[in-house]
Protein backbone atom coordinates (compact mmCIF):
# COMPACT_ATOMS: atom_id res chain seq x y z
CA UNK A 1 0.00 0.00 0.00
CA UNK A 2 1.50 3.37 -0.90
CA UNK A 3 0.51 6.72 0.07
CA UNK A 4 -0.22 8.70 -3.77
CA UNK A 5 0.60 12.31 -3.95
CA UNK A 6 -1.45 14.19 -6.81
CA UNK A 7 -0.64 17.72 -7.58
CA UNK A 8 -3.08 20.09 -9.11
CA UNK A 9 -0.91 23.56 -9.28
CA UNK A 10 -0.96 22.92 -13.44
CA UNK A 11 -4.91 23.30 -12.83
CA UNK A 12 -5.89 24.93 -9.68
CA UNK A 13 -4.76 25.20 -5.95
CA UNK A 14 -7.12 23.81 -3.30
CA UNK A 15 -8.35 26.49 -1.01
CA UNK A 16 -8.81 25.02 2.67
CA UNK A 17 -13.05 25.11 1.79
CA UNK A 18 -12.19 22.86 -1.27
CA UNK A 19 -10.17 20.74 0.50
CA UNK A 20 -12.53 20.52 3.76
CA UNK A 21 -15.48 19.52 1.14
CA UNK A 22 -13.06 17.34 -0.76
CA UNK A 23 -12.68 15.43 2.58
CA UNK A 24 -16.38 15.53 3.54
CA UNK A 25 -17.37 13.76 0.21
CA UNK A 26 -14.95 11.23 0.74
CA UNK A 27 -15.45 10.19 4.21
CA UNK A 28 -13.47 6.82 3.79
CA UNK A 29 -10.25 8.53 2.20
CA UNK A 30 -8.06 9.99 4.40
CA UNK A 31 -6.11 13.07 2.87
CA UNK A 32 -3.37 15.30 3.87
CA UNK A 33 -2.28 18.54 1.53
CA UNK A 34 1.67 19.57 2.07
CA UNK A 35 2.19 23.15 2.56
CA UNK A 36 2.51 23.30 -1.41
CA UNK A 37 -1.00 22.41 -2.12
CA UNK A 38 -0.44 19.14 -3.14
CA UNK A 39 -2.89 16.06 -1.81
CA UNK A 40 -1.32 13.18 -0.71
CA UNK A 41 -4.11 9.82 -0.15
CA UNK A 42 -3.27 7.90 2.60
CA UNK A 43 -3.34 4.50 2.28
CA UNK A 44 -5.26 1.90 5.47
CA UNK A 45 -2.48 0.87 7.53
CA UNK A 46 -2.07 -2.93 7.70
CA UNK A 47 -2.47 -4.84 10.46
CA UNK A 48 1.19 -4.55 12.15
CA UNK A 49 1.01 -0.51 11.76
CA UNK A 50 -2.80 -0.38 12.97
CA UNK A 51 -1.83 -2.80 16.00
CA UNK A 52 1.52 0.01 16.66
CA UNK A 53 -0.49 3.00 16.55
CA UNK A 54 -3.44 1.67 19.19
CA UNK A 55 -0.62 0.54 21.75
CA UNK A 56 1.07 3.96 21.29
CA UNK A 57 -1.74 6.73 21.14
CA UNK A 58 -2.88 4.38 24.52
CA UNK A 59 -0.14 4.84 26.41
CA UNK A 60 -0.06 8.74 25.68
CA UNK A 61 -4.09 8.72 26.37
CA UNK A 62 -3.25 7.59 30.28
CA UNK A 63 -0.48 9.92 30.40
CA UNK A 64 -2.44 13.03 29.63
CA UNK A 65 -5.39 11.76 31.80
CA UNK A 66 -3.46 10.88 34.68
CA UNK A 67 -1.66 14.50 34.48
CA UNK A 68 -4.39 16.65 32.45
CA UNK A 69 -2.10 19.07 31.18
CA UNK A 70 -3.38 18.75 27.40
CA UNK A 71 -5.87 16.80 24.80
CA UNK A 72 -4.47 13.88 22.99
CA UNK A 73 -5.12 12.72 19.41
CA UNK A 74 -5.10 9.67 17.21
CA UNK A 75 -4.08 9.46 13.44
CA UNK A 76 -7.75 10.31 12.03
CA UNK A 77 -6.93 13.86 12.99
CA UNK A 78 -5.92 16.65 10.51
CA UNK A 79 -4.60 19.60 11.72
CA UNK A 80 -4.63 22.72 9.47
CA UNK A 81 -1.00 23.80 10.14
CA UNK A 82 0.54 27.19 10.05
CA UNK A 83 3.20 26.35 7.35
CA UNK A 84 -0.33 26.03 5.00
CA UNK A 85 -0.30 21.68 5.47
CA UNK A 86 -3.48 19.89 6.37
CA UNK A 87 -1.27 17.05 8.46
CA UNK A 88 -2.59 13.77 10.47
CA UNK A 89 0.39 12.63 12.38
CA UNK A 90 -0.06 9.17 14.23
CA UNK A 91 -0.10 10.54 17.80
CA UNK A 92 -0.51 14.72 18.57
CA UNK A 93 -0.38 16.70 21.89
CA UNK A 94 -1.83 20.02 22.27
CA UNK A 95 -1.25 21.90 25.43
CA UNK A 96 -4.68 22.55 27.27
CA UNK A 97 -4.38 26.62 27.38
CA UNK A 98 -3.88 26.74 23.69
CA UNK A 99 -6.56 23.80 23.02
CA UNK A 100 -9.17 25.76 25.20
CA UNK A 101 -8.39 28.93 23.57
CA UNK A 102 -9.80 27.58 20.38
CA UNK A 103 -13.08 28.13 19.39
CA UNK A 104 -16.09 25.29 20.01
CA UNK A 105 -16.11 25.74 15.84
CA UNK A 106 -12.48 25.25 15.32
CA UNK A 107 -12.25 22.30 17.20
CA UNK A 108 -14.94 20.35 15.60
CA UNK A 109 -13.21 21.11 11.89
CA UNK A 110 -9.76 20.97 11.05
CA UNK A 111 -8.05 22.76 14.30
CA UNK A 112 -6.26 25.11 13.11
CA UNK A 113 -3.15 25.09 15.37
CA UNK A 114 0.31 22.82 15.70
CA UNK A 115 0.46 20.02 17.83
CA UNK A 116 2.96 21.09 20.77
CA UNK A 117 3.96 17.31 20.11
CA UNK A 118 3.96 14.90 17.12
CA UNK A 119 4.76 11.48 17.01
CA UNK A 120 5.15 9.76 13.59
CA UNK A 121 5.56 5.60 13.20
CA UNK A 122 7.12 4.94 9.96
CA UNK A 123 5.08 2.36 8.40
CA UNK A 124 6.06 -0.22 5.68
CA UNK A 125 4.33 2.33 2.69
CA UNK A 126 5.76 5.40 3.98
CA UNK A 127 8.85 7.19 2.59
CA UNK A 128 11.68 8.09 5.32
CA UNK A 129 12.14 11.11 3.03
CA UNK A 130 8.79 12.56 2.89
CA UNK A 131 7.91 11.80 6.24
CA UNK A 132 11.26 13.44 7.52
CA UNK A 133 9.95 16.51 5.27
CA UNK A 134 6.57 16.51 7.30
CA UNK A 135 8.59 16.38 10.66
CA UNK A 136 9.95 19.71 8.83
CA UNK A 137 6.94 21.73 8.38
CA UNK A 138 5.90 20.40 12.39
CA UNK A 139 8.87 22.38 13.22
CA UNK A 140 7.97 25.25 10.94
CA UNK A 141 4.93 25.29 12.30
CA UNK A 142 5.67 25.11 16.13
CA UNK A 143 6.32 21.57 17.48
CA UNK A 144 8.11 21.38 20.71
CA UNK A 145 8.91 18.25 20.25
CA UNK A 146 8.47 15.38 17.51
CA UNK A 147 9.73 12.02 17.45
CA UNK A 148 10.17 10.10 14.21
CA UNK A 149 10.13 6.23 15.18
CA UNK A 150 11.61 4.14 12.13
CA UNK A 151 10.89 0.10 13.41
CA UNK A 152 12.62 -1.69 10.54
CA UNK A 153 15.67 0.55 10.93
CA UNK A 154 14.92 0.58 14.83
CA UNK A 155 15.97 4.22 14.88
CA UNK A 156 14.06 7.14 16.52
CA UNK A 157 14.69 10.52 15.02
CA UNK A 158 13.86 13.80 17.94
CA UNK A 159 13.00 17.25 16.49
CA UNK A 160 13.07 20.39 18.70
CA UNK A 161 13.62 23.77 17.67
CA UNK A 162 16.60 25.35 17.23
CA UNK A 163 18.25 22.04 16.85
CA UNK A 164 19.49 19.28 15.48
CA UNK A 165 17.89 16.26 14.78
CA UNK A 166 18.84 13.88 17.18
CA UNK A 167 19.05 9.73 16.00
CA UNK A 168 18.97 7.42 18.30
CA UNK A 169 19.77 3.79 17.54
CA UNK A 170 17.61 0.98 19.71
CA UNK A 171 17.00 3.24 22.46
CA UNK A 172 14.80 1.15 25.30
CA UNK A 173 12.70 4.29 25.90
CA UNK A 174 12.70 8.32 24.88
CA UNK A 175 11.43 11.30 27.48
CA UNK A 176 9.03 13.91 27.21
CA UNK A 177 11.36 16.00 28.71
CA UNK A 178 10.08 19.26 29.50
CA UNK A 179 7.15 19.39 27.14
CA UNK A 180 5.06 16.29 27.58
CA UNK A 181 6.13 16.19 31.95
CA UNK A 182 6.93 12.81 33.52
CA UNK A 183 6.16 10.33 30.28
CA UNK A 184 8.59 8.47 29.04
CA UNK A 185 7.76 5.97 25.83
CA UNK A 186 9.07 2.30 26.45
CA UNK A 187 10.09 0.86 23.12
CA UNK A 188 11.40 -2.39 23.17
CA UNK A 189 7.99 -3.86 22.20
CA UNK A 190 8.85 -1.85 19.33
CA UNK A 191 12.08 -3.47 18.06
CA UNK A 192 10.74 -6.80 18.53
Amino acid sequence: MTAYTIDFSPITKLTDEQFDLLCEANPEIKFERTPTGELVIMPPTGGETGRGNAKLTSRFVVWSERYGLGEVFDSSTCFRIPSGGDRSPDVAWVEKSRWDALTPEQQRKFPPICPDFVLELLSPSDNLTATQRKMQEYLTSGIRLGWLINPEDKQVEIYRPGQEVEVLQSPSSVSGEEVLLEFSLNLEWIWR
